[in-house]
């Protein structure tokens, strides 16, 4: 079973649903596509997943069919009772939550660790909710995330492409990161005006910079002072906050620019930053 364009729409009357602007609400309506993202999520039994967003149940339903534990967190309580009535099954829990303020240690406590993330998420929060699992949830052994296309693009970004930056490095430092494949518009109701892209995370063994060599907040600060006045040379846009001798002993040019630099080379400015 799934939901088809005809009974997301039918869902939506009966229970005089509008979708959300605020919450940047477009429901996946084709068969197809949540199959993709069922099968790209590489999940079976014994597994858990925790779909975020998970709406009227679309997607719920086909990640169901994998035989996994399905966490089905949704915000919007106009559609809990669709949800809980659509996905209902053994191996689904719906949950009211947001994912925006999730207490993972208590969402995931007693759980087997290789958890994975599956997310219809707007692009409006889709990075903070993305970046808070990173750094919160190390039982989040994968995600695959569903997001507008400019915005998976910059988790994907390495060092010299143009959508390189803070954000870039940040998931760098905890995932691998890639792009699977495109969504269209036309598998939504309503109809965004963008493309989505489908972007896999798999988390790291361990973080790309040691952490106990150079601690996070540190390379945090100091990429994300680089990537502030990103038009600059870093000798610039990193005085005061690198001493101008690291540049040389990091091995890093002074005359770079902060999307030159790789997450391993903002670890090394770090180390030996002032």
């Amino acid at each position: 079973m799934s939901l088809s364009r005809s009974d997301v729409q039918r869902l939506l009357a009966e229970h005089r649903i509008r979708p959300s602007k605020a919450l940047g609400q477009n429901f996946v309506a084709d068969f197809n596509t949540v199959e993709r993202i069922a099968r790209l999520a590489r999940v079976g039994p014994g597994e858990v997943v925790v779909e975020i967003g998970a709406g009227l149940g679309s997607l719920t339903l086909a990640l169901a069919r994998s035989g996994a534990h399905v966490i089905a967190l949704e915000i919007d309580r106009r559609l809990l009772e669709v949800l809980e009535a659509t996905a209902r099954g053994p191996n689904v829990e719906v949950l009211e939550a947001d994912a925006r303020s999730l207490d993972w240690a208590a969402l995931l406590s007693g759980r087997p660790r290789g958890v994975v993330v599956v997310a219809n998420l707007p692009y409006s929060v889709a990075t903070p909710i993305l970046v808070r699992a990173l750094e919160e949830a190390p039982a989040v052994s994968r995600m695959l995330v569903m997001v507008q296309r400019e915005v998976g693009e910059r988790w994907v970004a390495g060092p010299g492409d143009p959508a390189y930056g803070a954000v870039s490095v940040k998931i760098a430092y905890w995932a691998t990161a890639s792009v699977l494949g495109r969504v269209p518009p036309t598998v939504f109701v309503p109809r965004p005006k963008v493309d989505s892209v489908l972007v896999e995370l798999v988390r790291r063994d361990a973080p790309a910079v040691d952490p106990e060599v150079v601690p996070y907040p540190r390379l945090e600060a100091v990429f994300r002072a680089g990537f502030g006045q990103r038009r600059k040379m870093l000798r610039r846009s990193l005085a005061g906050v690198v001493d101008p001798g690291a540049f040389e002993r990091a091995g890093v040019a002074p005359s770079a620019r902060a999307e030159e630099l790789s997450v391993a080379q903002w670890g090394a400015l770090a180390r030996i930053c002032t």
